[in-house]
């Protein structure tokens, strides 16, 4: 029986450790061929010197098991260097199916503390890397399609987070550039549809090298051996995502952890009001708004306790 991802290639992007490395062992698997893209920063803040070493060893992991893979160390965020990631997918296998974009920093810090800088590398890490790869894979399906006179094969799964959903108080650059990548995905799914392309994005729960504080009194115990938080409860939804099974699904937002998946429904209207004037007054949006919110506690988003409330869904 043929496997899911068979004759199919894929680029995962920050694939040398954590989230990204269980996705592409997860796409190896089932049978794609896999770029495995990691700058190698040893800091989460992207420091250090950038190394081959992360992105070889998850290579050497999938050829091992029987795969196919090879090793990309550029800087997604860099323009050019994303244009050499898809190229070199394309020039090696052909063409590229899957694109799987997960690279990412952090430089946590509160809004009023933060510095340009810290602001700027994060947001260039990813959101600008998650639109640069896009837009190169993008090109390629574009054409791939004009040429085939009508729809190819695409799929990409970008990486977003709850810290978009539901607000993230030391992380106003990494909470902005994943509620961007949101906004990005949702474009590119409406603008790639009719090339065969789908474009969905996860919002993870796992415990990696980036996440680490926050999960850290999270208990790692579970029957069977396997961290309830551990990436691998993620990489079958992205291995999914990227199958010719989820066609019709596409500019889907996707929470998932620890064996549970929810689909998140876009923003509905809660409420809604009409002036009994041309236009609303101060004293009229008083009368009807502030009595509203009057049974809200203090400093609670407008989503937060949906969101952080969600749990396992009934099988």
């Amino acid at each position: 029986m043929a496997l899911p991802l068979e004759g199919l290639s894929a680029i995962v992007t920050g694939a040398g450790r954590g989230l990204g490395r269980a996705e592409a062992l997860e796409l190896a698997r089932l049978g794609a061929a896999v770029v495995v893209n990691d700058y190698g920063q040893p800091g989460r803040d992207g420091s250090g010197e950038a190394s081959v070493g992360p992105a070889e060893e998850v290579a050497a992991e999938i050829r091992a098991a029987g795969g196919t893979a090879l090793v990309h160390t550029g800087d997604v965020s860099d323009f050019r260097q994303a244009c050499e990631l898809v190229e070199l997918a394309v020039g090696t296998f052909g063409k590229l199916d899957v694109v799987v974009n997960n690279a990412g920093i952090l430089r946590d810090r509160m809004v009023f503390s933060m510095a340009e800088e810290e602001w700027d590398a994060v947001v260039r890490v990813h959101l600008k890397g998650h639109f640069n790869t896009t837009r190169f894979a993008a090109a390629h399906w574009r054409e791939r399609s004009k040429a085939a006179g009508g729809p190819v094969y695409g799929r990409i799964v970008n990486t977003s987070s709850e810290a978009f959903l539901a607000g993230s108080a030391g992380q106003p650059n990494y909470a902005a550039a994943k509620g961007g990548i949101v906004g990005l995905t949702t474009s590119s799914a409406l603008a790639l549809a009719k090339y065969g392309v789908t474009a969905n994005v996860i919002c993870p729960r796992a415990r990696t090298r980036m996440t680490e504080d926050v999960f850290a009194g999270v208990d790692q115990s579970a029957e069977g051996g396997l961290d309830p938080l551990a990436p691998e409860h993620v990489a079958p939804l992205v291995g999914y995502l990227a199958s010719p099974a989820a066609a019709r699904i596409n500019g889907q937002l996707l929470v998932v952890h620890g064996g549970m998946v929810a689909v998140v429904e876009r923003p509905r209207v809660q409420a809604k009001f009409d002036s009994k004037q041309d236009t609303f007054s101060y004293d009229e949006l008083d009368a009807v708004l502030t009595p509203h919110y009057a049974d809200r506690p203090p400093g609670e988003t407008f989503a937060a306790a949906e969101v952080l409330g969600l749990r396992r869904a009934e099988r």
